[in-house]
């Protein structure tokens, strides 16, 4: 399912929001120990993220999920230029690069559930089933539950988080079905450069696997990203 530019950051009534993150869009199939990671135009990339492949064994068999491959650098920023090169690699390069800075998936929808289609169940039933999902089976590294909001303030946050690598916010409809390819989605991005300081425990509300733990900051420089979902 694709989004539609907007220029409003209005979270509506009826709508849920998730932050917009600097990576990969991918979708992800396990069946039967097969493992299918493409990006949204079809590229195979399971080959460049063993790390990733190796996670299945956590899930459900016969699920898929729609989601973000991203890389983390060590100061909690999202790092999409070691992401692109992750891609690139494969064989004993992509095993090395998958110690020195693994990925990590996360998760936003599930599109299958132990071979049950979820496509056409509304966003709120397939948030309300990841979610389960997520907590009953104690889902760990490499997959990563995406936030989701429903209040307004949460969203205006998020829109403060540009400089550790989240590119803006996605507003999704509550009743909405999933559409493969078709756009229901509405996308707002963080276009202004700022300088501020920012909390890293965001991170660490959506990342278990990250020690980061304490309450830290960083000062950086937002930036404007073209990137895809």
């Amino acid at each position: 399912m694709l989004a539609t530019p907007g220029s409003d950051p209005v979270l509506l009534p009826g709508w849920a929001a998730e932050p917009k993150w600097d990576g990969f869009r991918a979708l992800l199939s396990a069946n039967a120990g097969q493992v299918v990671l493409r990006s949204r135009r079809g590229t195979e990339m399971a080959a460049s993220f063993p790390e990733v492949v190796a996670g299945i064994v956590q899930l459900p068999d016969a699920t898929a999920l729609d989601g973000e491959l991203v890389v983390w650098d060590a100061a909690g920023r999202l790092a999409f230029e070691r992401l692109q090169n992750r891609l690139a690699r494969r064989g004993a390069g992509s095993a090395r690069a998958a110690q020195e800075c693994p990925a990590r998936f996360v998760a936003f929808d599930v599109l299958r559930l132990s071979g049950t289609d979820t496509t056409g169940w509304p966003y709120r039933r397939r948030r309300a089933t990841l979610e389960s999902v997520f907590a009953a089976r104690g889902l760990m590294a490499p997959w990563v539950l995406c936030p989701s909001a429903t209040d307004p303030a949460t969203v205006r946050e998020w829109l403060t988080w540009a400089s550790v690598g989240i590119e803006g916010v996605l507003f999704k409809r509550l009743g909405d079905a999933y559409r493969p390819s078709g756009r229901g989605w509405q996308k707002y991005k963080v276009r202004e450069t700022t300088e501020a300081i920012f909390p890293v425990k965001f991170l660490c509300s959506v990342h278990r696997a990250r020690a980061l733990t304490d309450e830290t900051s960083v000062r950086a420089v937002s930036r404007q990203r073209v990137r895809r979902r």
